[in-house]
Parts: structure tokens; sequence; C-alpha cells
């Protein structure tokens, strides 16, 4: 997986491409454990064309962390995707945009 990051004052992009699975989740976490002053965080998803449970698991944690400082959304979410976002729930807390 590959991770891009953007910073605009407050605001974090992060582009990711790749599949989020069970061994890049990790990788993830690890690259945005430190949201100190991030106040807007987006994830763009348009190339992250699988998600496992360890990557829902990650964008879970991520959620918590922003509703404490900010807010998160996640854009570009493929269909493969948005499927597993439903299955699971995750439609109905996070901020989707297309």
């Amino acid at each position: 997986m590959n991770i891009e990051k953007q910073l605009n004052g407050t605001s974090l992009t992060v582009t990711l491409s790749g599949p989020l699975g069970g061994s890049t989740a990790p990788e993830l976490e690890a690259s945005l454990a430190d949201l100190g002053g991030i106040e807007e965080l987006t994830l763009d998803l348009a190339a992250a064309l699988y998600i496992s449970s360890a990557g829902l698991r990650v964008l879970l944690l991520l959620h918590k962390k922003m509703e404490g400082q900010g807010k998160m959304k996640v854009k570009n979410v493929s269909p493969g995707a948005m499927d597993i976002f439903k299955m699971a729930g995750f439609t109905k807390f996070l901020v989707i945009e297309q």
C-alpha cells in the first residue's frame, strides 16, 4: 500500500492506494498515530479497492480519535468498498463523500 499525506494548515488529506488489509492496516495506523493539531482528516480511498476487517478497525480507530478533536471523512469510495462499509454498518457514522 502507498500512503500519501498532504497537510494544509490543520487539515490532513491521506490518499491510499493498494489494498487496506491485514498486512497493510498496521502501516496506516502507525502512519497516523500522531494526529495532534489536525482538525480535519480526509481519507481518499479512490485507489483502495479492497478493505478487510483489519482496515475497518483502523478506520474506526481514526474516527474515534478524530471525534475528540475535529472531524473525519472518507471520499472517492469504490463500489466494492462501499458495500463493505454498508455491511459493516460504517455508513451509519462515517461521513462519506463521492
